[in-house]
């Protein structure tokens, strides 16, 4: 079957995790991408272990699972692109993509040729996206910025966690590297914008994404509140601001999330719990209500929650409208039914000779489905094929561009793998 994006190439010249994720998505789509990376090290995300893939006798191979969950799809060639025989590749690589995707500090790339006024010059069809921490320009523009440090600025940490009045309260981060995410999905949505517009016009053009402006637009709805009503939302723990009761209560044998979102909703709780007074009961008729007394209603349904088990209360809540739901480990979220309904674990052959795991694509497409076609590659295993094939290099070229330093090959020794054995750097 045809993937949505099939025939259109992708250069990624990204690194860690926001441009590869971005990348990563195209090529689940259909996109050829070709990642380029630097000889004998590769993209940072590869010394960003343990854990390690481990190869059929369980020993670690030096593929770290950071690596492996956003570069399936791609074809790997190491070039050095400090070197201008390598800034020549690239930029013939340039020549015939669609895409191009880099995530360099602000001015890396114009200082080797390769920005998007070098490029457009010799293709004025490319789509050239930059992601960066605060933007092209500003006064944060030159700052390097990393996750951790959006989720500070950008006010994500000030609503998550207890209040500081709480055992364990205070600020926390998020568990996942979700400014990362959001800004590759963010990427990758205006990519195909630029694509929609270029199909329109012919006229390729520039995306600039930031990791800052990423992380303020995920707290949009903190933000509305602060900006219409001057209402500075607070840390509260797992309890909604604004929905009650909507939050984590303890079973006997673990937490339980119930998440009514309306007064039916928490009609149908009451019954099921055989308490349907409480309905009625004025300090919890209404949402506002239940807000103003939420310790209240919080401790009647804790003292009810905590006789059962989380499975007795999802039997009983569930068939009467009720959401809810227990707070599961990545172990038991892989293990989920509907995670293993949907496959959202995929495997794909690996030239180590083992297969490389990761977590399937979440969008599903009724005639153009997303595919998986290439395990995340060794660094530089397709540098030969890529320069011979794309660029017509011939063999004699090749080896020679490899003695002189500028690419690399797969089958050579990368700095992972000295740190593995011990060596370190």
């Amino acid at each position: 079957m045809t993937a949505p994006l099939q025939g259109l190439r992708v250069l990624d010249l990204s690194r860690v995790l926001a441009g590869p994720w971005c990348a990563q998505n195209l090529g689940d789509l259909g996109a050829e991408v070709i990642k380029v990376e630097r000889p004998g090290r590769g993209d940072d995300a590869r010394q960003f272990g343990p854990p390690w893939m481990p190869d059929a006798a369980g020993e670690p191979t030096g593929e770290s699972a950071y690596f492996l969950c956003a570069n399936r799809n791609k074809r790997s060639v190491a070039i050095d692109l400090a070197a201008p025989a390598g800034q020549a590749l690239v930029r013939e690589l340039a020549r015939a993509s669609d895409v191009l995707v880099e995530n360099y500090k602000v001015g890396t790339l114009a200082r080797y040729g390769l920005g998007y006024a070098d490029l457009v010059r010799i293709n004025p069809r490319l789509i050239y996206c930059s992601i960066s921490a605060y933007g092209q320009d500003g006064p944060y523009a030159k700052r390097p910025g990393y996750d951790y440090l959006f989720q500070g600025a950008c006010g994500l940490m000030s609503v998550t966690g207890e209040p500081d009045d709480l055992p364990g309260g205070g600020p926390q981060r998020i568990g996942v590297p979700i400014v990362d995410m959001f800004t590759g999905m963010y990427a990758g949505l205006a990519v195909l914008a630029a694509l929609a517009h270029r199909h329109s016009t012919g006229a390729g053009q520039y995306v600039d994404v930031s990791l800052f402006a990423s992380a303020m637009a995920l707290g949009a709805t903190p933000l509305s509140d602060y900006i219409v009503g001057a209402s500075l939302r607070r840390r509260s723990g797992n309890s909604a601001t604004n929905i009650a009761p909507y939050s984590v209560f303890r079973c006997c044998d673990g937490d339980l999330i119930i998440a009514t979102a309306n007064d039916g909703q928490f009609v149908a709780l009451c019954r099921a719990l055989q308490r349907p007074d409480w309905a009625q009961d004025e300090r919890f008729h209404s949402n506002q209500a239940r807000l103003a007394n939420l310790p209240a209603l919080h401790a009647l349904l804790g003292e009810v929650l905590a006789a059962g088990s989380r499975q007795h209360w999802e039997d009983l809540l569930v068939p009467v409208g009720v959401p809810c739901g227990p707070i599961n480990d990545y172990r038991q979220a892989i293990e989920h039914p509907q995670a293993l309904h949907l496959g959202t674990k995929v495997k794909t052959p690996h030239r180590l000779g083992v297969p490389a795991a990761s977590i399937a694509s979440p969008m599903r497409f009724s005639e153009t489905p997303a595919g998986y076609r290439r395990a995340p590659p060794l660094l530089g295993e397709h540098t030969r094929e890529v320069l011979r094939e794309e660029l017509g290099l011939s063999e004699e070229e090749v080896a020679r561009l490899h003695r002189q330093g500028v690419i690399g090959f797969a089958d050579e020794p990368t700095r992972v793998a000295a740190a593995i054995g011990g060596a370190g750097e």
